[in-house]
């Protein structure tokens, strides 16, 4: 059965510090991820959103490089880490689905763990609980914890 954290958002001075520490957040997970050498799948709500985690991953330190790539992108078998905004998920089996969209994914059951966030604020907070609702709904185990 697949587990869903969903990790709680501090607050922040304002949304787009809040967005930013969210995205940061994904991408040190997803680093930690492929150290722990599991595949991660970044599913996002939109074409701009997924090239910002992209840009973000492109920045950080050599020692701490994440191989990745757009879905469709890259290497024929894909990099260890997969980012993609559309609904049919990644293009082979990941144990990891990070998920920034505002929907929960019908292929998040296809995942052993799944990473989600809850922002602080009241909108937010809204389409957090809905995901939690749906991921409930596909049989997937919840949990939370402090970011």
């Amino acid at each position: 059965m697949p587990n869903a954290l969903f990790y709680l958002m501090p607050d922040a001075a304002n949304t787009a510090s809040s967005q930013d520490a969210h995205y940061h957040l994904a991408c040190r997970i997803a680093q930690q991820a492929f150290t722990a050498q599991q595949g991660v799948y970044v599913h996002c709500q939109d074409k701009q959103q997924a090239y910002e985690v992209d840009e973000i991953l492109w920045q950080f330190e050599p020692t701490a490089f994440v191989p990745h790539n757009l879905k469709g992108e890259g290497p024929a078998g894909g990099a260890p880490v997969e980012i993609g905004f559309d609904k049919l998920g990644p293009n082979k089996k990941r144990q990891l689905l990070i998920n920034l969209a505002d929907q929960a994914p019908q292929f998040a059951v296809n995942f052993d763990q799944i990473i989600d966030f809850v922002a602080n604020d009241t909108a937010k907070k809204a389409s957090a609980r809905e995901r939690y609702r749906q991921y409930r709904e596909l049989g997937i185990a919840l949990t939370t914890q402090n970011a």
